[in-house]
């Protein structure tokens, strides 16, 4: 065999290796049925203080700004009109807690980067985890303020908040609580605005007995309601004086 076809042979031994090589490592990229998508577009930013259930102050892009959850809306904790609400403390404190557990990013969706109060819109994740769908799952928020194009994660976060519903916690343990609205201050109120918040019994009314509830309740309450107490469900059928 000649010289010249002996390096013809190895040159192509060596072109068929190389090709073998990137194929290999093309499907070790995306071969893979099962490879998860690397998430992209969560920017790390630092957390300053935690204002309440659906708001926080950052430091992004060398200053301290405010940001406003998108497409959750938690009950007020100090608010000017409303005041505090039932909930309100117990979404603070949990949002506050998620914060502090890891690595603290946003994300921010295509369309309007600021609200009308000049405070960011965006999504929050610690640890690559939603906390927005983390505050629906556990019944300390509600899906609101739906603005296409901030829609991204909106299919997430109503599946999230319907698994909160079935089960009966947090805000859905208070019948007609949660409306589309917001929150019903009118029947749910706390009046002590000194008193710290953490479950139902935020919005705890005490009677006497049925005489007394049926002055301001006249067709009774149902259980869930902060004025039911089982000791006036006589029939114990979830209704007290009825």
């Amino acid at each position: 065999m000649s010289s010249k076809r002996r390096n013809k042979k190895k040159k192509n031994s060596v072109l068929s290796a190389v090709v073998v090589i990137i194929l290999a490592a093309v499907y070790l990229v995306w071969g893979k049925e099962d490879a998860e998508p690397t998430r992209s577009g969560l920017i790390p930013v630092e957390l300053i203080k935690t204002i309440d259930g659906d708001t926080i102050k950052i430091k992004y892009e060398g200053k301290e700004q405010n940001v406003r959850y998108l497409l959750i809306d938690t009950p007020e904790t100090s608010h000017p009109r409303l005041g505090k609400q039932p909930f309100g403390e117990k979404a603070k404190e949990r949002n506050q807690e998620l914060l502090n557990s890891g690595k603290l990013e946003i994300e921010f969706d295509i369309g309007e980067k600021y609200d009308k109060y000049n405070r960011l819109l965006a999504y929050i994740y610690i640890d690559g985890e939603s906390v927005q769908e983390k505050l629906l799952e556990e019944g300390l928020a509600r899906v609101a303020y739906v603005y296409p194009p901030n829609t991204r994660h909106l299919d997430a976060y109503e599946k999230a908040q319907e698994r909160a519903k079935k089960a009966g916690i947090g805000i859905w343990t208070l019948e007609d609580y949660a409306t589309d609205r917001g929150f019903d201050s009118d029947t749910y109120s706390i009046t002590d605005k000194n008193t710290e918040t953490n479950s139902k019994a935020d919005a705890e009314e005490s009677f006497k007995n049925c005489t007394e509830l049926r002055k301001k309740y006249p067709n009774g309450v149902k259980k869930g309601h902060p004025a039911y107490s089982e000791r006036m469900d006589g029939d114990k059928d979830g209704y007290a004086c009825e």
